[in-house]
């Protein structure tokens, strides 16, 4: 090999690192889309399933971190990140921590000012409600309310997609319940 075949932009050696470098910026750049259009979204489908806001972050924040390391062999990153953060959370739920009553966590991008989740959550108006449901119904209306149909639950939980639909009607019926006594109290 001479030395015009490395400067010509050949495949010599000199052009392996070049190619490498290009190779990754584009999948950082592609993560970065990624992750602008699904992190909140993201952190709104935690809360959904029962998550304090803070919690929420901090899972949404762990999974794109791992999802990042693993971008190059994630064929379905959407699917992948949901499911992930869902297992994560169960674990949470799972995991017998005490936490702390008055402590405030500090701001991060997600959480631009920890004191107002009390404030957020009153505000959004089917956080009660969903906290209200049996815990499958919350997830399985979660993933729906995140953009996923019956039978893509059906497949990235492990369940049967009959017992997605039936909770999913279970979910819908609660939830026409609780908005028809809001009703009628106001």
């Amino acid at each position: 090999m001479s030395e015009n075949d490395s400067a010509d932009g050949g495949d010599g050696p000199a052009t392996e690192p070049v190619t490498r470098h290009r190779v990754r910026s584009e999948m950082d750049e592609e993560f970065s889309a990624f992750y602008c259009s699904t992190v909140r979204l993201l952190v709104a489908f935690l809360i959904n399933q029962g998550a304090a806001v803070h919690v929420a972050a901090d899972i949404a924040h762990d999974t794109m971190t791992s999802a990042y390391r693993r971008w190059s062999e994630l064929h379905t990153p959407r699917p992948w990140v949901y499911k992930v953060a869902s297992r994560a959370l169960v674990r949470k739920f799972a995991a017998i921590e005490e936490e702390p009553v008055q402590e405030v966590p500090e701001p991060t991008s997600l959480l631009a000012r920890p004191d107002a989740i009390g404030e957020w959550e009153t505000r959004h108006d089917t956080l009660p409600m969903l906290r209200s449901l049996p815990p499958r119904q919350r997830q399985v209306l979660a993933w729906t309310l995140a953009g996923f149909t019956p039978s893509d639950i059906a497949e990235h939980l492990g369940l049967p997609a009959d017992t997605v639909r039936a909770n999913l009607r279970k979910a819908r019926r609660a939830a026409a319940d609780y908005l028809k006594a809001r009703e009628e109290e106001q």
